[in-house]
Formats: structure tokens, C-alpha cells, sequence
């Protein structure tokens, strides 16, 4: 018999049984014992070869083992009674169970004087321990072995590793058997059979090989202790290890939930549900008082061994209302865990108030389940419910113990991705409520815009507007406010509202900047930051168009430059001075003046737009020219294909605020302008050219309250203004505008006369005749002008 090899078939009768009870396998071992060869047994039923047991029941047996004294028929007629042993084999794939039947033949008896086998003792070791001899056929074992074994020696005597089991480990047992028996060199084998459900024997084998007075290996010892104690501490700590780095990933509540379900499936459980309470209607936190029943949970995520979870009968998002015997109500009015099976009629009273519960059950064979609240910070967050169909066993102390560890841990995260959506839903709130819910119609551009807040870093501070001004002008601007969150969202409110106030005033874009900078002075100050280099507050571009001129006007504050198309050309960049951003103060802002011909697109947009880990800017640059240059009549259609082109489908990682404007001009028949001589004697002709103007664009309902106030705003020039003077009258489609610009940089002011007073009523008569009145200053003087609303001719 070659050492490398030193298996005796012959040694082991061996058969292999199929599901059906047909012989598949017979050995040679077999043939010996009952004489019959292979060729006539395989493929014939098993039962044929038994005595008094024409069903063959007693090869069929419940569970996965059997052991016992059978009678078999002989070849020659005759009958043999045998020991057998035998072994339910599950295949590692899915195909079909089969039977393994052994029994020895040649038992080990009283070992001779000197044979070293015979010499090893046994009978001291608390460990349980075998003796192989040189064949690996079992010759010893002790008391423990075979109390682990439910086996006794005299029976087993003579078996391969792998027909005592039965189990696919022995094979690897049996291959370091034999390394140990040729190499001479012990070693220690980590074994782990399973017992039942997912209940799992640990086993720690150390084999040294057994030499005679020679020193030639006889044999191999194999000594084997039971560490599943261990092992299932080790697991329970891995898992409670592996939730720390799975759950918890992200600040979302539906994904944080799921990963709860999804780790302890299957280690703890078959299937499991994680019902949250629903939070406030308007906010704030979950209710810390006791709970009462019934409770309404929304399923938040669930997860099963079985593919779609069809155990389920809520799904996930639906609210779902658990009365008072229910498991997720018990645990939760309770504060603890609540363990509840089937075998026990815990829920009986639930299941008799839910039938579509009771058929998924029987369906499933749902036996027991584990409720367990989640908790974090003193508040009650919802329960998760850990059920089992296949494994078998009920839940132990242990596993609930585990399954409050893992729990507690997502609770906390959950938690946090709660605080983190309610935070982020009311700076959302804020800004959407600070943000223009649309934009102003304008005779001036067309507009469209969109907001993106940042997908994980929360909402920000970028901002967009569009503000009519005096003359049909108007100003766009778009900032960003350094930060995230609902500070960030407030600062951007009143920065908004600053840049409001300070366009009303009319003030020219490198001016406005200068006093924005100021406040951001003010805000950081007051904030206790002390700004510094690099401490920016803000960035922000500002931009003023006038119609009548067709001439833009930009400033920008650390801002990205804009990028305008003109018709039927190309998209470029808007070469700006640079500007420092808001909040470093003392330093100038610089403004740049541009020609716009009617109908180009200008493109005002946050830094979020165009920095992405992607690509840099400049590959962005290129995106953001091509999507525009895509020639579209529609400004929202042109937006959705900007973001769709430089933006992840995932969510930003910044936030984006994109602002475009298609200009308009005003035809030069909606303008009359005048020269007006330095006499007030000359009014009268004023004012007559002005209702012939007036009857030119078919106005003439408009002529008595123009007449007045072109009278009174031109006296006031001639009086108090300096030369020259000009009148001009803008006709828009609902509204008549008057100017009237001098030289004299002093800005009149609205006073209440006295009664005997003979003048200074003229502002006042001004302020009650037209819709809004108002002045700003220009490069050479100022503005008086007044809008006088236009009603529709029937």
C-alpha cells in the first residue's frame, strides 16, 4: 500500500442511498460483506436487501443521522445483522439529497504489546480525542469523543474521518490526517460543523503524528476542543464591527434604515422591517412623552433571505397602524425588547386582528420574532423587527442582546440623518422663502433660472434676482455666500435684501458692490469673525441693462465672469475686472460697460456650476459655451440642457444658481427726447409738444396728468438744476415714463408746504399723480423721473 495513499476500501462496507431509496453507490467494502457485487444492487431499492422491513422506513429515517443494528440479506441466502451508521448528505449545490451508509468490517481489536497506538492513553483528557492508525481508519477514541459523537467505540471502530461525519469537512480533516501521517509534523485544524439552523459547533483540532521506538509515524492523534463559545463571541463582535462601518454611510434616513436591515440579515434574522414614527407635521422633534396605542410606524426599509422580501405586508413609504397586542407596539409602549413565537401564542391576539399577517405567516412558516425599539438620545425613533422562517432556532438572550448593540448603533445614525433632513428641509425652507418665486416680467430681457441646493453639504447661500429700475432699466445679480446650512441661508436673505435697497437708490454697480462690502464688514464683525486674508464672506456679480441704450453695465465681487451669445454667434466669456470678494474691505471694485445687441443671452451663474472633481474649470468653461451656443427659443429648455451638461445625475456637491437673461431693445419710435432752454417761460411749448407726443402713440387719456408733472418736473430743473437740461418720455406697454436730467448733482427731496406757503407743492402733486417717482445720479448730474401708469383703451 503506497504511504501517500493508504485508504483501504475493502476496509469500509459503504453504500450511497438517493432520495428515493435506490442504491447508487456500492463499494467494494460492501461486496464483501453481504457478497452481493455492484452491478446486481445499484439502481435496485435498498429495502430488497433488508429483512422484516419491505419499506425500507428504516433507511429513510428522520433528521440527518441514524444509527442502529439492522438485518440484511446475504448473497448465498443467508443473513447478516450489522451495525450501521448513516448520514443525510446536502449537496453544496441544488441538486437532490442522498444517503450515506457505512458500516466497518475490519474492527480494531486488543492492540499488541509494544504497537504505540494501543500505548497512547486516553482516558485522562477533558478534550475529546481519536486515535488514527497508519491506514487513517478510527481504532481509539475516549469517553468524550464518543459522548460527542453519540457514538460508542465499539461500533465506529475502523471508519475514515469522512464516513464517521458524513460532512464535506471531514474530507478536509482526513487530508490533513494524512499530511500529518507522511510529513511526520503535527498541525491544527479549525473545523465548523453546523448542528442545526444556523447553529454552528466550533472545533479546534490539534493532530500529532504517533511514532514507535523507531521513530516511523504509526499513526495520528487528533485531540479536539470545543471553542463555539468563542467563535460566537468573535461573530457576534464582527457583526456589531461590520455595522459600525455599514450603517451610517450617508445623512439619509430611508438608506440608513435599510442598512440596518440589510446587515442583520442573515446573521441575526430571515427577515427584517425598520418602522420609524412619523416626525411633527411642521418640524422639530419626535413626541418625548409616552406612547399609546394604536401606533402609527411608516415602514422605512426591509430586508429578506428570499429575493423582492415577499414576506412583507407593508411597503416601504406606506404608514401602517400597530394595535396594542402587536410586537412593534409592545416594544415600543414597553421601552425594551420583546421576543414573541408562534409555539407560544404571543401572537395569536394580533394575528386574529390582522389575517393578512396570520397567511403570510403560515405561508412562510414564520415562528418567531424580535422587536426591537429604536433609541437615541432619550427619543423613540421607531422599532425594528427581526424575524425568522428558515433557521429554525428561537431567538437566545444573546442574539437579543446583539441585536440592541446593532441597533443602538444605527439608532444614532439615524438619528443624526433625521437631524441632519429636518435641518436641511428648514434651510431649504428659508431659502426658498428668501429666493424670488419668479421672476419680473420686463420690456427690458426675458428671464429663467434655477436653483440646485448642494446634495450631501446642505443648503448654501447662492442667490439670484432680477430688479426693475427707473427708465425700463433693469439689474440682475447672483451671489454666493460662503458656508452652508441655515446660517449660510440667512446671511443670504439679508444680502439680498441689502442689494434690493441699495438698486432702488440707483446706484451704479461698482458702488453697490462697495457698500455690499461694507455690510459683509458689518455681518463678520458682528458674527465675532475677524476677517482676514482669506476669510471670504461672499462673492457676488451685479449688472444693469438699459433697453433705450442697449448698453449693459457689470461689477463683479470675486465672482465667476459671465458668458454671453449673441445672436447667431458663439458663446464667450464677459472679460470683467476681477474685484476682491465681499467682506475683505477697503478695496475698489471696478465697473465695464458693454454694447448688448437685442437678443443675446447673457449667462449669470454660481462657482458650483463649473468646479467639480470631474474636470477643471476650464473643461467646464468649454461645457457651459457649448450648452449654450445650442440655439434654443427657450430660455428653461436652455437651463435644463446647461445643468444637464455640466452637472452629475447624482446631486452637486455645491450649490448651483444659474441666472439667464435674453435681452431686449426698445424701438427708438417708443422715445421722444427734448432740449430744454434755461426759461421758464418756455414750458407752455413744452408741455404742447409733449401731448402731441402724447396723441402720436395714441395716449391722449394720459395727456392731463403728464402735462402736469412734465410741467412741474422741467420748473424744478429750470429753477434749482443746471445746464443743460433734457426731457425724455419712454412709452412701454403699460407704462408712460418721464425724465428729466440736469447737470446739478443735489437731489430734490419731497416736503409738506405750509398753508400760506406759495410753493413746494410740486414733488407732492408728483408723488399722488404717478405710480412711483424718484431720482438717481448719472456720471454728469442726475435723473428726475416719475412712471405714470397707463390704462388699457376700450
Amino acid at each position: 500500500m503506497s504511504p501517500d495513499y493508504p485508504f483501504d476500501e475493502a476496509a469500509t462496507a459503504r453504500a450511497v442511498i438517493d432520495d428515493s431509496g435506490v442504491l447508487v453507490e456500492w463499494n467494494a467494502g460492501a461486496e464483501r460483506l453481504l457478497g452481493h457485487p455492484a452491478a446486481e444492487v445499484v439502481g435496485r431499492p435498498a429495502a430488497s436487501l433488508l429483512v422484516g422491513e419491505a419499506d425500507g422506513g428504516s433507511l429513510t429515517p428522520d433528521g440527518d443521522r441514524w444509527d442502529g443494528v439492522l438485518t440484511l440479506r446475504h448473497r448465498d441466502g443467508g443473513t447478516v445483522s450489522v451495525w450501521l451508521l448513516a448520514h443525510r448528505v446536502r449537496p453544496q449545490d441544488e441538486g437532490p439529497e442522498h444517503w450515506l451508509v457505512v458500516t466497518p468490517i475490519e474492527g480494531d481489536g486488543p492492540r499488541p504489546p509494544g504497537d504505540p497506538l494501543g500505548e497512547v492513553s486516553l482516558l485522562a483528557s477533558p478534550c475529546a480525542m481519536a486515535i488514527y492508525d497508519e491506514r487513517l481508519r478510527l481504532c481509539r477514541i475516549n469517553s468524550v469523543m464518543a459522548e460527542v459523537l453519540s457514538l460508542s467505540e465499539e461500533n465506529v471502530r475502523g471508519l475514515r474521518a469522512p464516513e464517521l461525519t458524513g460532512r464535506r469537512q471531514s474530507q478536509d480533516i482526513e487530508r490533513q490526517l494524512l499530511r500529518v501521517l507522511t510529513t511526520g509534523r503535527g498541525t491544527d485544524v479549525r473545523t465548523y460543523v453546523p448542528v442545526g439552523g444556523d447553529r454552528t459547533h466550533a472545533w479546534l483540532a490539534r493532530m500529532a503524528p504517533i511514532t514507535d521506538a523507531k521513530g516511523r509515524v504509526r499513526g495520528v492523534s487528533v485531540a479536539a476542543h470545543d471553542f463555539t463559545e468563542q467563535y460566537l463571541a468573535q461573530e457576534r463582535l464582527q457583526l456589531v464591527n461590520e455595522a459600525s462601518v455599514r450603517v451610517g454611510t450617508t445623512l439619509d434616513v430611508t438608506r440608513t434604515a435599510q442598512e440596518l436591515a440589510d446587515i442583520c440579515v442573515p446573521a441575526l434574522a430571515d427577515f427584517v422591517s425598520v418602522d420609524l414614527l412619523d416626525p411633527p407635521e411642521h418640524g422639530g422633534e419626535p413626541p418625548a412623552g409616552p406612547l399609546s396605542a394604536p401606533i402609527g410606524l411608516r415602514r422605512a426599509a426591509h430586508s429578506s433571505v428570499n429575493r423582492g422580501s415577499p414576506e412583507a405586508v407593508v411597503k416601504p413609504g406606506h404608514l401602517d397602524m400597530y394595535p396594542a397586542p402587536s410586537p412593534q407596539a409592545d416594544a415600543l409602549l414597553a421601552g425594551h425588547t420583546i421576543v414573541a413565537s408562534t409555539s407560544t401564542g404571543d401572537l395569536e391576539e394580533w394575528l386574529s386582528w390582522d389575517p393578512k399577517r396570520a397567511e403570510r405567516i403560515n405561508t412562510y412558516g414564520i415562528h418567531t420574532t424580535m422587536s426591537v425599539p429604536i433609541q437615541a438620545r432619550g427619543t423613540t425613533l421607531g422599532v425594528a423587527v427581526l424575524t425568522r422562517f428558515r433557521n429554525r432556532r428561537a431567538f437566545t438572550p444573546d442574539d437579543a442582546l446583539l441585536a440592541e448593540d446593532v441597533t443602538a448603533r444605527a439608532a444614532v445614525c439615524i438619528d443624526n440623518a433625521r437631524r441632519y433632513s429636518r435641518e436641511r428641509e428648514t434651510a431649504l425652507a428659508l431659502q426658498r422663502s428668501l429666493l424670488p418665486r419668479s421672476l419680473p416680467r420686463t420690456a427690458a430681457l426675458q428671464a429663467a433660472s434655477r436653483y440646485l441646493p448642494a446634495a450631501r453639504s446642505g443648503v448654501g447661500g447662492d442667490w439670484f434676482d432680477v430688479i426693475p429700475l427707473s427708465g425700463m432699466r433693469v439689474a440682475m445679480v447672483v451671489g454666493d455666500v460662503v458656508g452652508h446650512g441655515i446660517q449660510a441661508s440667512a446671511t443670504m436673505g439679508r444680502l439680498r435684501t441689502a442689494v434690493r435697497t441699495l438698486a432702488d437708490i440707483d446706484l451704479a454697480p461698482d458702488e453697490l458692490l462697495t457698500h455690499l462690502d461694507d455690510l459683509v464688514v458689518r455681518l463678520s464683525e458682528e458674527a465675532g469673525i475677524e476677517a482676514g486674508p482669506g476669510e471670504v464672506g461672499a462673492t457676488c456679480l451685479y449688472a444693469v441693462y438699459d433697453p433705450v441704450s442697449r448698453r449693459c453695465t457689470l461689477a463683479r465681487a470675486g465672482h465667476p465672469s459671465p458668458v454671453m451669445v449673441p445672436p447667431g454667434g458663439e458663446a464667450r466669456e464677459i472679460e470683467l475686472p476681477a474685484g476682491p470678494p465681499l467682506g475683505l474691505g477697503g478695496l475698489p471694485f471696478e465697473s465695464a460697460e458693454i454694447e448688448l445687441r437685442e437678443g443675446t443671452v447673457l449667462a449669470l451663474y454660481t462657482d458650483g456650476l463649473i468646479e467639480t472633481r470631474e474636470r477643471d474649470v476650464d473643461a467646464s468653461h468649454a461645457l457651459l459655451r457649448d450648452a449654450l451656443s445650442a440655439r434654443s427659443d427657450s430660455l428653461d429648455e436652455t437651463c435644463d440642457g446647461v445643468l444637464h451638461a455640466l452637472l452629475p445625475p447624482g446631486g452637486v456637491a455645491d450649490d448651483v444658481a444659474l441666472l439667464l437673461a435674453r435681452t431686449q431693445g426698445l424701438p427708438a419710435s417708443r422715445v421722444a427726447t427734448w432740449d430744454i432752454p434755461a426759461d421758464p417761460a418756455l414750458v407752455a411749448p413744452i408741455r404742447k409738444q409733449v401731448v402731441e407726443q402724447l396723441a402720436v402713440w395714441s395716449l391722449s387719456q394720459a395727456s392731463f396728468t403728464a402735462e402736469l408733472v412734465v410741467s412741474e418736473l422741467v420748473t424744478n430743473a429750470i429753477r434749482y438744476g443746471a445746464r443743460p437740461i433734457r426731457l425724455r418720455l419712454i412709452h412701454d406697454a403699460a407704462t408712460l415714463i418721464c425724465e428729466v436730467s440736469d447737470t446739478n448733482h443735489t437731489a430734490p427731496h419731497l416736503r409738506r408746504a405750509k398753508t400760506f406757503d406759495e410753493g413746494g407743492r410740486g414733488l407732492l402733486l408728483v408723488a399722488q399723480l404717478t405710480q412711483r417717482w424718484g431720482s438717481r445720479h448719472t456720471t454728469d448730474g442726475k435723473t428726475i423721473w416719475a412712471e405714470i401708469g397707463l390704462l388699457e383703451e376700450e
